[in-house]
């Protein structure tokens, strides 16, 4: 007789509080403490990969297993998500977990959660690079992941004197378990977390949080700016003292906008389906701590090249050493990164990456003048009565979905912007701006900021 769905979820909150302590512990360990974790982890997960998954098993055929050490790392070739998605089944080191099987699981998660034989969990990306990836996490780095999330959080309120668990939580996120916020939420959440789906209409996710009074608050970015927003018009009356904003990057406005709203204390996640909690903030300043224990990561430049520290890379290559279910080594990612070489003022040896700011997706490409987000992000962001924005690329600019409140000087705008557009490259560019009272998010819940032009109409 299969296990049901709630014994299993049972059984892994109570592995999560069984290791939680230990995984408090190694946010303090020394460098190397850190590093020989991290060593004998990517020993034991090329060896698995070497071994049980035949994709690897050529791409890893010379590598010495006693010997490997992260800067070898830089040796082997890059795996990207055409890889994995063409070779999925030669890649999974369990033949039982096709890519047909992860795909029809998938599909049956309307809502709630599920588990795939189980044990594993499958989520998907939100396909915001162009195509769409399929991920499978087993029992055990699941459970790590869950720890993972919220080790910072316990160990931020220890150092406050707080009771840590007790407080209450809710997340403003995703609703279906195919993605990774929702599905760690599904499995970990306990009687005093709640959850409200953003695909909501906003006067009733006020109505909720209202009701329920967090203590501590999960949301996209974008939902909070929204939230915000309501607490300015009287509507929303919540004094959450700890702020996590996920899956979207946090933008300086909107830290900025927590602390004063609220006087919170504040953290960004890094999550993203290969690595899960890829790097966790502290509370105690700007920034987000890797999860040096459990990932390596490479950020590097356009050409693949290694960047120094507090230079912001392309892009990443993401080594997940927990979850040999799905070997991913030099798994690339769009995401922009930079390192911070200072040390942190909460003490932790966990190396630390900025706040992250965009993704190289996001960069425009206008006959080969490539132009950073942050030329319109920079202006929308400053505009008051902006909410949010959605950034489609045109053939001489851009066309600009606004939600606000208020009048905004759409004039002004558009003359920022497009001065922005001149000084990047693009010559008589063309902003046009257009109040809507929505905007559609993507099947995760998340709002895309920046829609790039189809290559084929840029005549690329």
């Amino acid at each position: 007789m299969s296990t049901s769905y709630d014994d299993l979820r049972r059984s892994h909150q109570a592995e999560l509080a069984t290791i939680l302590p230990g995984q408090v512990q190694r946010l303090d360990w020394s460098t190397e403490q850190l590093n020989t974790e991290r060593e004998d982890r990517l020993r034991r997960l090329v060896a698995v990969a070497k071994t049980k998954s035949r994709w690897h098993s050529e791409r890893l055929r010379t590598v010495e297993l006693e010997s490997i050490t992260a800067r070898d790392l830089s040796e082997l070739p890059v795996m990207t998500k055409d890889d994995l998605m063409a070779h999925f089944d030669e890649i999974v080191t369990d033949r039982r977990v096709t890519l047909a099987r992860a795909e029809a699981h998938l599909a049956a998660l309307t809502t709630g959660d599920a588990y795939l034989d189980g044990e594993y969990h499958v989520v998907a990306s939100g396909g915001s690079s162009g195509r769409r990836g399929v991920f499978v996490w087993g029992w055990e780095p699941w459970t790590l992941g869950g720890a993972v999330r919220i080790r910072q959080v316990v160990r931020d309120q220890s150092r406050c004197g707080e009771q840590p668990g007790v407080a209450v939580s809710a997340a403003v996120a995703a609703e279906v378990s195919s993605h990774m916020t929702s599905a760690f939420a599904n499995t970990f959440s306990g009687s005093l977390a709640h959850r409200f789906p953003i695909t909501l209409p906003i006067e009733e996710i006020v109505s909720g949080l209202n009701r329920v009074q967090p203590g501590l608050l999960y949301a996209y970015s974008s939902a909070l700016a929204l939230l915000l927003r309501e607490v300015d018009a009287g509507r929303l009356r919540i004094r959450p003292n700890r702020v996590i904003a996920t899956a979207e990057p946090l933008l300086p406005e909107i830290r900025a906008a927590i602390t004063t709203s609220w006087g919170a204390r504040v953290a960004n996640l890094w999550g993203t389906s290969e690595g899960a909690t890829t790097a966790m903030g502290c509370f105690a300043a700007d920034g987000m701590h890797v999860s040096y224990d459990n990932l390596i990561i490479e950020p590097v430049d356009q050409h693949g090249s290694p960047v120094a520290p507090d230079e912001r890379s392309t892009k990443l290559y993401l080594t997940n050493l927990i979850n040999p279910v799905l070997p991913l080594i030099r798994y690339e990612i769009t995401d922009e990164v930079t390192v911070l070489p200072e040390p942190c003022p909460c003490g932790s040896n966990m190396p630390r990456v900025a706040d992250i700011q965009g993704r190289h997706d996001d960069t425009f490409d206008y006959s080969g003048v490539h132009v950073h987000p942050h030329v319109f992000r920079s202006p929308l962001g400053r505009e008051p009565s902006v909410i949010e924005y959605q950034v489609h690329q045109t053939l001489s600019g851009a066309t600009i979905l606004i939600r606000c409140t208020g009048a905004p000087d759409l004039d002004r705008l558009r003359t920022r912007i497009a001065e922005g557009l001149q000084r990047a490259g693009v010559d008589g560019g063309t902003v046009d701006l257009q109040i809507v009272e929505s905007i559609p998010r993507q099947s995760s819940g998340k709002l895309k900021r920046f829609v790039p032009l189809d290559a084929s109409r840029r005549g690329a």
